[in-house]
């Protein structure tokens, strides 16, 4: 992917580039304002580039063949995809009825992330540490080929760390890849392949000095 990106007239993305490969964790640091969130957009395939060009699993960005992957893209970003008025297990069920899973692969998930015993709670009751733990669930049922962390650990308490861990190693062990975007450093080292940080627009490995 090479690609230029604007967002309301400014632009933010310029001239990056970043591959990544099936099986691979790709860890993105960099300033607030950077363009972290706004990568994962479009990888996401949410956010067309001005320029450039780019394809993700195999579908060309801004045409119509994104449509074709995006069931294969999973992206927990900073506001949960949960319907509100429904139970963390009614939320899971409606997405295994979706993807034509069964209804066990939904409270399995559940029970994966700790959350079996929670699962008749409405999620706008929810902490925003359950939350996040059923966002992860959600990726669990879904086994993208893609997973897109925006603030991996956000929310989640020291005895929930782990299961941020445990979710990209099972889409890793699918084959799938993951891109994630996390404050902490050390823990994002422990947790990818390789580094990259955005700065001046572009994606660089982390420890590398670039010309601004």
């Amino acid at each position: 992917m090479d690609v230029a990106v604007v967002v309301e007239r400014v632009p933010v993305l310029r001239g990056l580039t970043l591959g990544v490969t099936a099986g691979e964790s790709v860890g993105v640091v960099g300033a607030n304002g950077s363009g972290k969130s706004t990568l994962l957009r479009v990888l996401a395939t949410l956010l067309a580039p001005v320029r450039g060009h780019g394809r993700v699993l195999g579908a060309e960005l801004g045409t119509d063949e994104i449509f074709a992957v995006r069931p294969g893209i999973a992206l927990v970003g900073h506001v949960p995809s949960l319907y509100p008025r429904l139970t963390l297990r009614e939320n899971l069920r409606f997405l295994a009825r979706l993807t034509g899973r069964r209804e066990q692969a939904a409270d399995d998930a559940l029970e994966s992330v700790g959350l079996a015993p929670a699962g008749d709670r409405r999620a706008e009751v929810c902490s925003q540490g359950m939350l996040r733990r059923a966002e992860l669930a959600r990726v669990l049922l879904a086994q993208p080929r893609l997973l897109l962390l925006d603030e991996a650990h956000a929310g989640l308490d020291d005895g929930s760390i782990g299961l941020v861990e445990f979710v990209i190693r099972r889409v890793s062990e699918r084959g799938g890849a993951s891109v994630i975007v996390s404050h902490d450093q050390p823990r994002l080292r422990g947790l990818a392949d390789r580094m990259v940080e955005i700065r001046n627009g572009q994606a660089v490995p982390a420890d590398e000095e670039v010309p601004a």
